[in-house]
């Protein structure tokens, strides 16, 4: 018994590998690196970012999953943790249960914007020209189970209006189209839309968080809540996962490091540049992680079932 005891009070003491369950160079991915500069310091270990990407995120997740509980894998992943088990019908592992929680790691809310040719002035105005047209409205999203996908399914839901939904393969396209006025609005991450809405290219009318962004391109901005989409609130959040049966003093050791990690300025500023928001509330801790995913599981649980779009 003294020997395995012995070595995870040693923990880290190899290389720990973060796997990111999207392609390189996504957001996602910048999460995953910004944080393994800041934790190699916290941990003081080496950290590898592995993508393993595919089917929504829900590859990378299975692989972690099933590795070894030992504290050297672990999943870094944002909100498709808590959609996919609505989106995906046959996933090979139970979001709750298979995996142990460390805590959020930022949050990243959206705008509602339009193509630069739209004549509302406000978004009173846009909802009165939604009300009119109705199913006429091309509403754009990245694709199945994407951000805007999401956001789209939950604001035709809030105001009861159905829309003709576009997808596209990736933010890129559907950018492109709504610049061009090939589409007529979307819902997407301030990462996408912020130097476009700066450009003045897309029309701006509000964002989905539940308080006000400070950064100069958006604080104009209303909330959806405070125009009357009352707790309408959408954010593409991180967090960090182990493998279920990792030893509690790996956990600890892990909690403690990511609690650190996300106090370094340096990490602030590079989530900042892209308009993320670092977590700082109790839900860095593992309770209240899984309690707040589980949340979300339910939230958007409803909202995909009731628009009948699954990914499988």
């Amino acid at each position: 018994m003294a020997l395995p005891l012995a070595a995870r009070a040693e923990y880290p003491e190899k290389p720990i590998t973060i796997v990111v369950p999207f392609s390189a160079g996504g957001p996602t991915d910048k999460v995953a690196r910004d944080l393994a500069e800041s934790l190699r310091k916290t941990l003081n270990a080496t950290l590898v970012i592995e993508n393993v990407g595919g089917a929504g995120g829900t590859l990378g997740a299975t692989k972690v999953a099933k590795a070894a509980p030992d504290g050297y894998t672990v999943l870094l992943h944002h909100i498709g943790m808590a959609t996919s088990p609505a989106l995906y019908r046959n996933l090979q592992y139970k979001t709750l249960d298979d995996f142990e929680y460390l805590g959020l790691i930022n949050e990243v809310p959206m705008t509602l914007v339009a193509r630069p040719s739209m004549t509302a002035a406000s978004y009173g105005d846009l909802a009165k020209w939604i009300a009119t047209n109705k199913e006429k409205v091309n509403l754009a999203n990245a694709g199945l189970g994407s951000a805007s996908h999401l956001c789209g399914l939950l604001f035709q839901s809030t105001i009861k209006i159905d829309m003709t939904t576009v997808p596209y393969k990736g933010t890129g396209p559907a950018m492109t189209d709504l610049i061009g006025g090939q589409v007529d609005i979307m819902c997407d991450q301030t990462t996408n839309t912020t130097s476009q809405i700066e450009g003045g290219k897309i029309k701006a009318y509000a964002v989905t968080s539940t308080k006000r962004l400070t950064s100069p391109a958006l604080a104009k901005l209303p909330t959806l809540d405070e125009l009357g989409l009352k707790g309408f609130n959408v954010a593409i959040w991180h967090g960090l996962y182990a493998p279920r049966g990792t030893p509690k003093p790996v956990l600890d050791k892990l909690n403690a490091g990511l609690k650190k990690a996300l106090q370094d300025p340096d990490l602030h500023k590079r989530q900042e540049a892209l308009g993320a928001v670092i977590v700082s509330d109790a839900r860095n801790n593992p309770a209240e992680h899984k309690k707040f995913v589980s949340d979300e599981i339910a939230k958007w649980g409803t909202v995909i079932k009731a628009a009948g779009q699954y990914a499988d």
